[in-house]
């Protein structure tokens, strides 16, 4: 995932509603929304290059879903393992906050720069390696965005998610609305661009919620409902080269 914003509300009647959008090389192979046959009580998007996802739910009331941190000053071994490991991990681990603790006490290091969001439809954890360090910390009730620097890092693009999913929550259709949202193509202005450090052209081509372009660009659109009653729904939208729609993919279950 590379833009996710979502609305946390633990004891509501909505613990967790969520957009996000996954970019990524469309050469790359992927599977799309479905039941993991190697793990069938997984739901989610499956990355075929690595083995691991980029956003999945387990039936047992676990959700996850990871972004990757832009910043060419953090360094990395070349054979650290894939970021989407940390997704399958979360969900099958025994004790959630046992791995996580491990994870922020330094084995995050082993990974390239990441931000992991982790819950249970009660509490929800964000974890960030970043080139100043690694840091666990559990996320506040609230509307939230979360991009490729940290948490509610102002970015325009994040800005716009999840001012887009809160304008949905109040008086608009949910998920559509905020599925809206995250499909616009159009960049930033050049004086709100962030400085990760790619350049300003692509700075640009980032800035947007959708990116489209032939070689990387928006891959999928996934929307999360997590209810209270412990039914879930989650959904996939996906995209092809020049951002063509190439089908979707809608999953509910109950935990």
């Amino acid at each position: 995932m590379c833009l996710i914003a979502f609305d946390h509300r633990p004891g509501g009647e909505w613990p967790l509603r969520l957009v996000a959008n996954r970019d990524e090389f469309h050469a790359r192979p992927a599977a799309p929304l479905a039941y993991w046959a190697d793990a069938p009580a997984i739901v989610g998007g499956r990355d075929l290059e690595a083995g691991g996802s980029w956003l999945a739910i387990h039936r047992r009331g676990r959700f996850a879903a990871v972004t990757n941190v832009r910043d060419p000053r953090l360094k990395v071994a070349g054979d650290a393992p894939s970021r989407g490991d940390l997704v399958r991990d979360a969900l099958t681990c025994p004790d959630l906050c046992v791995w996580l603790d491990r994870l922020a006490g330094g084995n995050a290091a082993r990974f390239a720069g990441f931000n992991l969001l982790a819950g249970d439809g009660k509490r929800l954890w964000h974890l960030h390696r970043g080139l100043d360090g690694i840091n666990l910390s559990e996320v506040p009730a609230g509307l939230h965005g979360l991009s490729n620097d940290s948490l509610n890092t102002p970015w325009p693009k994040l800005i716009e998610a999840r001012q887009g999913l809160g304008a949905c929550l109040r008086h608009g259709r949910w998920p559509e609305d905020a599925l809206s949202a995250m499909n616009d193509p159009h960049p930033a202005d050049d004086d709100q661009l962030p400085e990760t450090g790619v350049g300003l052209e692509m700075e640009r081509m980032l800035s947007s919620p959708f990116i489209v372009g032939e070689r990387y660009g928006t891959r999928a659109m996934t929307w999360v409902g997590w209810h209270a009653s412990g039914r879930i729904e989650i959904g996939e939208r996906r995209f092809g080269p020049g951002g063509v729609a190439l089908g979707e993919s809608v999953e509910r279950l109950a935990i």
